[in-house]
C-alpha cells in the first residue's frame, strides 16, 4: 500500500488503480497486516501490474508466510475484478484482529514505511 515498505517494490511496475475489498479477516500482525479466511470484508488497493517480472519480486518480499491467491474483488466504483491478493498463513498467537478490515486506519503510515501493506489486490492487465 502507499505509504508502506513494499510500495517502492510495486512502483517499479505497477500503477495504482483505487481501492478494493475481498472477503476475509485481517490480522495485525505487529509490524505487518495478514489477511486470513473470514466473514468480513478487508480494504486495500489495487493495482494494474505492467511487468511479468513484478509478481515474483513482491512474492520474495512478502517471504514465505504470504501465498500469492486470485481473488474477485470488489471495486470502489461498484465493480468486480479478478485481483492477486496475499494470503497469510504464519503464526497467529499474537495476532490481533483488526474489526473493520482497514490496516490503514488502525496503523496509518509515519514518515517511511512500518512494514508491509494488507496488499498488494494486483489486477492483471
Amino acid at each position: 500500500m502507499r505509504g508502506y515498505a513494499l510500495h517502492p517494490v510495486l512502483a517499479r511496475g505497477a500503477s495504482y488503480l483505487g481501492s478494493g475489498r475481498v472477503r476475509g479477516t485481517l490480522l495485525d500482525l505487529g509490524s505487518y497486516p495478514g489477511l486470513v479466511e473470514g466473514k468480513g470484508l478487508v480494504s486495500g488497493e489495487v493495482y494494474r501490474i505492467a511487468t511479468p517480472e513484478l509478481l515474483p519480486a513482491v512474492d520474495r518480499k512478502e517471504g514465505y508466510n504470504f501465498e500469492r491467491r486470485r481473488r474477485k474483488v470488489a471495486l470502489a466504483d461498484g465493480d468486480t475484478a479478478w485481483a492477486w491478493a496475499y494470503h497469510y498463513r504464519g503464526a497467529r498467537e499474537r495476532a490481533r484482529v483488526i474489526t473493520d478490515g482497514d490496516y490503514r486506519r488502525a496503523r496509518p503510515p509515519r514518515g517511511q514505511a512500518l512494514g508491509r501493506g494488507a496488499d498488494p489486490l494486483a489486477r492483471e492487465g
